[in-house]
């Protein structure tokens, strides 16, 4: 991974949001204001939380979901201690206008490249912009487990390893087995056509803690954990849910299978290049979607439907899970008492309700459920700062 981002050092995490409250604890002073998408996972907000800090909403592109800078007012900017990127399945935020205005105010750029390994912005690797940036190896790895964060100065590296290892839990003797085999159980539950099975086989596994899209927030519990904030175990209800070993030692077994899946990366990539290349030009694309030349090896592509829901449901009719939604947007969720509006959320809004996140490698099967089912794309949402 050094290699792939221009030589940044790499320093292994058990888990991708770990690696984010590493970073937001390393770079930023608590009680701080960071700017982040509000279309994003609820789990990224609660860790933004229990670092000390204010999540700040920004405002987007309705099309892409990415970070829009140019909507963001002057007395939000000159309020901010960082800001974190979201690179929203794999489509990058503009990282290059990003870095200049950070350089500007003089902050830290933190990068959120969960969904991102592969993806390219301004002729470099995301991820390689940023102060720091945190990656995911359980998405296109698939490695299950295990995360890492890269670094822009190396020198911080040395106490970055400390910081990490303290906040690091043993596995248990018993534990590493299970969990080995308890990411295929979970693929498997959810693979499941019978819906009440499915749900039974996870709530067995001790899993199943989303009702729906997003978590419960809990607002009185909230409230009590920020008064013991920047600290992880008053949020590690909130922080856990979906992973619940994200900050335990990760044994010798599991880290074969992380080296095992990266070796097999650039495959993986080709083939989400292949499928996001076909997904981007259907009528589903984004209007935003590049034309020709080399697309971005997407996580997920989002496609734009007029009625995501009744588009879901026939994907799930053969087979093929939605998942990796984040609807509603992070202010509608939280509120104002747990963080700043975006000035601006109807283009989030407008994006968290239409898009359906699709596996490219799922491509084919996708689009034919699809157009069988007769969904319709979204009528493209008007211009910024007009009628939605």
């Amino acid at each position: 991974m050094r290699a792939r981002l221009g030589g940044r050092d790499c320093l292994y995490v058990p888990s991708c949001r770990l690696g984010l409250y590493l970073a937001l604890r390393h770079w930023c002073p608590p009680g701080g204001r960071v700017l982040m998408s509000p279309v994003n996972d609820d789990v990224i907000f609660f860790v933004v939380l229990a670092a000390g800090l204010r999540p700040v909403q920004a405002p987007l592109d309705p099309h892409t979901g990415s970070l829009d800078p140019a909507a963001v007012p002057d007395a939000v900017w000159s309020g901010l201690c960082a800001v974190l990127t979201t690179n929203l399945y794999g489509n990058p935020d503009p990282a290059p206008g990003l870095r200049e205005r950070c350089d500007r105010l003089g902050i830290p750029l933190l990068e959120d490249a969960a969904h991102a390994i592969g993806s390219t912005v301004g002729g470099r690797p995301v991820g390689a912009w940023g102060d720091a940036a945190v990656f995911s190896l359980s998405k296109h790895a698939g490695a299950r487990t295990g995360g890492f964060l890269a670094v822009a100065d190396p020198a911080r590296r040395v106490a970055l390893a400390a910081e990490r290892d303290a906040l690091l839990r043993p596995s248990g003797p018993g534990g590493e087995l299970a969990r080995l085999a308890r990411p295929y159980a979970e693929s498997a539950a959810r693979a499941l056509r019978l819906t009440r099975p499915a749900h039974a086989a996870l709530r067995a596994l001790g899993v199943h803690e989303r009702p729906g899209i997003r978590m419960p927030l809990r607002p009185a519990e909230l409230t009590r954990a920020l008064g013991a904030a920047p600290a992880l175990d008053p949020f590690h209800s909130w922080i856990r849910v979906d992973l619940h070993d994200y900050r335990l030692r990760t044994g010798p077994a599991r880290l074969r299978r992380v080296r095992t899946r990266l070796a097999a990366l650039d495959a993986v990539l080709d083939a989400h290049r292949a499928g996001t290349a076909r997904l981007l030009a259907t009528e589903y694309a984004s209007p935003d979607a590049p034309a020709g030349g080399r697309v971005q090896p997407l996580f997920r592509v989002p496609l734009l439907v007029e009625d995501r829901e009744a588009a879901a449901a026939a994907l799930a009719r053969r087979g093929i899970p939605v998942g990796y939604l984040y609807d509603p947007p992070l202010d509608a969720y939280a509120g104002a008492d747990f963080t700043d509006p975006s000035p601006d959320p109807a283009p989030a809004a407008w994006f968290a309700r239409h898009a359906l996140p699709v596996d490219p490698r799922r491509a084919d099967e996708a689009l034919a459920a699809l157009r069988a089912s007769g969904a319709r794309p979204a009528v493209p949402a008007p211009a910024p700062g007009g009628a939605r």
